[in-house]
């Protein structure tokens, strides 16, 4: 009798754990889903400014993902979306000449944006970070409605932490990113499914 109590238990036990196994493949899933889904859509509209989330930066040239960011950002300012850029992001390392947005503008400039038509902040380090400082500029300058610029994947996390920061904000990603192998792709969405869950305990968002 102990016996087969001891095996039912072990067997609803079992039962359960797969139940849970299947809801949490479930819930991954459809977290994936969404940050895909969200970094694929193009809401690009008439705004006040094109906001572009800073990336690494070597010395003065721009890594291939943070060019990517700034190509398009420049597309949309091109084609009059906005008549402003901001750049974000801060210095990448101790020895570092020119923070990322400071690497942003010079390559802007040498594109033939009027300085004028660019605002820079360098103290930022992170997505939040980044979007704290754009929404102080927004402020200094009386701007409402921004365009935010980054790689497909990371748009979720960007328009989530814009919202909480009360900025209103539009999201264009990348038309293609840098993180092209399946690898490196695949890394980056497990990162930002890690970022999801983190960021829902405000104690631990400072990314």
């Amino acid at each position: 009798m102990d016996r087969r109590m001891t095996r039912r238990a072990r067997v609803g036990l079992i039962g359960w754990l797969w139940r849970l196994c299947i809801l949490l493949a479930a819930w991954l899933l459809c977290v994936t889903a969404w940050i895909v889904w969200v970094g694929e859509r193009d809401q690009a509209a008439k705004a006040d400014a094109i906001i572009v989330l800073g990336a690494a930066a070597y010395d003065a040239k721009p890594s291939p993902v943070f060019e990517e960011r700034i190509r398009h950002g420049l597309d949309l300012y091109n084609q009059g979306y906005a008549p402003l850029l901001i750049f974000t992001g801060g210095y990448g390392g101790t020895g570092a000449r020119f923070s990322e947005s400071q690497v942003a503008r010079r390559y802007a400039l040498k594109q033939g944006v009027p300085e004028d038509a660019i605002l820079i902040e360098t103290a930022s380090r992170t997505t939040r970070q980044n979007l704290v400082e754009a929404r102080r500029l927004m402020d200094q300058h009386a701007l409402h409605r921004v365009i935010i610029v980054s790689d497909p994947l990371h748009m979720a996390r960007a328009l989530r932490l814009a919202q909480e920061l009360g900025i209103d904000a539009l999201a264009s990603s990348t038309p293609s990113t840098r993180f092209r192998s399946f690898h490196t792709s695949w890394k980056f969405l497990a990162q930002e499914i890690y970022f999801f869950h983190r960021d829902m305990f405000p104690a631990a968002n400072g990314s």
